[in-house]
Parts: C-alpha cells; structure tokens; sequence
C-alpha cells in the first residue's frame, strides 16, 4: 500500500530586514513632497556647530544630499541613510559625509541568478570602465557575512556627474542573497571623502555586517538616528524596513 505523501510549502521569502548603523548616521527622507525641506533642516542642524562652513558649502552639502535622495526614491530604494561631520583643519574645515542607499533587485528573466557569476560580471564590467575612465580599476570579491552568509562586495572609485562638474567618489555595494527567492538586497555606500576611502569602507562593512533577514531581524525600537557622535560606538542605530 502506498502512504500518502504531504507537499511541503515552499519556505517564504523573508518580508523585513535589519541593519544598524552609528549613532551619527541619520534617515534621509524619500517622500517627494516633504524631502527637500526635510534634508535642509536635518543639515542645517547637523552643522550647526561648525560656524567656519560658508554658505556656499553648507548649500553645496544640501544640493548634493537631495540629489542622492532623488536617485534613491527613483530607484525604489527602501531606505537611504547618511553622516555629516565637520573637523577643523589647517587650510579650513574638512567636511566629511557619506550616504548608504538600501535597495531590493530581481534578476531579470534568463539572466545568471548565482552570486558568483554577479561578481564575476561586475568585475569584468569594472576593468572596462577603467580602461575608458582613467580611474584606479575597482576590486570584487565574495565575503562572509556573520548573519546572512556570502555575500558579494564591488568596490570602486567613480566620477558622479554634479551640476556639470565630475566628483571622484569611493562606492562599496554589497550584495546579499534574500533568501528563499530570486532577489537581492543591495546596499550602496558612498562617500567623497576619496582620500579617506579605506576608513569609510571600514564603517560601510561593519553596517552591512550587522544585516540581518525574516526572523532574525533586530526589533527594538530605534533612538533618534541624529543623536550621538561619529566618534561613539561603529556601529549604533537599528534601521528595520519591509
């Protein structure tokens, strides 16, 4: 006699994520109609204390936050994050920003899904661009993650095309598998801060080790994302998003 058999439901994939940032770090606002002047208050106040930035700058640094804020909202982005913090120098202040944009992709119909062939990819489109561009070539590689496994990470410098004048700007995206489905969590950071790539890249690993997904995902509640210091613990806030 035959037993009966029992389909078992495919395992869903995961509806929220987590990730925590520093306490520096603050959310920047996607929504159209209330972004603009939520970023110029949020800078403004971030700023506050530094009386040496000239008008000029401080408006440079809110053109250049609404504009990621604009790309990300465009790309469907699910959450976009970012730090500003300014140090007195010899030659006036260094300013010092940088931005994480959180994204979720499917891989279009007949295209590899498998993490390795992506890297692999990225690297070869990489080594393309910086033959025509004249840039330092970029580096792939595939990372463990502690909570969600291998993930892939590309990291490069690009020129960002700003009102007409291009800015060398250091980007590390990793790539992380979501699990039971064809998609991707992307996390995009970036900072102008060239020169000082490698400490960025340093915090921008520490946020993306900190990813967590479904039931793993860190509940508590998060504190005001403005509040703390760049100087405090690496990694702070809690962002959590469906």
């Amino acid at each position: 006699m035959t037993e009966p058999t029992t389909e078992q439901p495919e395992a869903a994939a995961p509806a929220e994520y987590s990730l925590r940032f520093p306490d520096s770090w603050w959310h920047l606002d996607l929504d159209p109609s209330t972004r603009d002047a939520s970023i110029r208050r949020r800078i403004e106040a971030q700023v506050e204390k530094a009386p040496q930035l000239t008008r000029e700058q401080l408006d440079g640094l809110i053109r250049s936050t609404r504009r990621i804020a604009r790309e990300a909202h465009a790309q469907g982005a699910l959450r976009a994050s970012g730090m500003i913090r300014i140090l007195r120098a010899g030659g006036g202040p260094l300013v010092l920003s940088a931005t994480a944009v959180v994204l979720r992709i499917s891989i279009p119909e007949g295209q590899s899904e498998d993490l390795a062939d992506l890297v692999m990819a990225a690297g070869v489109q990489l080594g393309t661009d910086a033959e025509s561009s004249g840039l330092p070539p970029g580096e792939v590689e595939l990372v463990e993650l502690p909570h969600v496994g291998v993930a892939g990470r590309i990291s490069r410098i690009e020129d960002i095309d700003h009102h007409g004048k291009r800015v060398p700007t250091a980007v590390r995206h990793t790539l992380v598998p979501v699990p039971n489905s064809h998609d991707y969590l992307v996390l995009a950071c970036s900072t102008p801060n060239v020169d000082l790539a490698e400490q960025f890249y340093e915090v921008f690993d520490a946020i993306a080790e900190s990813l967590r997904f479904g039931d793993q995902a860190d509940t508590t509640d998060a504190a005001d994302p403005a509040a703390g210091a760049a100087e405090g613990s690496p990694v702070g806030e809690t962002e959590q998003e469906k």
